[in-house]
């Protein structure tokens, strides 16, 4: 598959052979949603928690006497029934991650990079590189590009300027090629890669 290089001013600067094994695919649907409920689930605090009937400050005497007063048998007022009682089989503090192979999950990335190729949906630039940290200039070369959801991966650093420059842009998310991943390629409707990008990539699933 070959694509057209191009500058951040829209001008061309050559092509680039993409490799089959990694963005010509045919994309599987359940690996990409196995991968994006994994990467959701991973991520979550866990920290939602309420109080039992063991936990609430409330008396553990028995309200009133067994029998004789015509109503229902209880026990302590903390009890889940009463108002203040604590909460029956309510959320507890836990981790939501589960485990998913290795080898899905880096299959599961091939499935993405593929999907965006099979969409036109990736856009090759020679280098992520700004002159200096100015969001202006930024949405002006975005403009040239047509790009107003995009995740930018570049190489192993991201370029200060330019990572300051986007921040503030919204629907715009600029990663490392390490930190690439399933959820923000699918998220956003254009994969912008820089050719060191799509190098590390290719190295990486060689």
């Amino acid at each position: 598959m070959k694509l057209d290089i191009t500058t951040l001013e829209g001008k061309s600067a050559g092509s680039v052979e993409l490799s089959e094994t990694v963005f010509g695919l045919e994309p599987r649907a359940d690996l990409l949603a196995r991968m994006v409920r994994y990467q959701l689930a991973k991520r979550r605090a866990g920290t939602h928690k309420s109080k039992g009937r063991s936990e609430v400050d409330r008396t553990r005497k028995k309200i009133y006497k067994q029998k004789g007063t015509g109503g229902a048998r209880h026990g302590a007022a903390s009890a889940p029934q009463f108002r203040g009682g604590g909460k029956a089989f309510g959320p507890v503090v836990r981790d939501h991650a589960h485990e998913l192979p290795k080898k899905v999950r880096a299959l599961a990335l091939r499935h993405a990079l593929s999907a965006k190729a099979k969409d036109a949906g990736i856009i090759v630039i020679d280098d992520a590189k700004l002159a200096e940290p100015k969001t202006k200039v930024l949405l002006g070369h975005f403009g040239k590009l047509d790009l107003s959801s995009a995740l930018i991966v570049g190489g192993a650093e991201i370029d200060t300027n330019f990572g300051l420059a986007a921040r503030s842009i919204p629907n715009v998310d600029v990663l490392p090629v390490q930190g690439i991943n399933v959820y923000d390629i699918l998220r956003r409707d254009k994969l912008v890669l820089t050719r060191a990008a799509v190098d590390a990539l290719e190295a990486r699933f060689k």
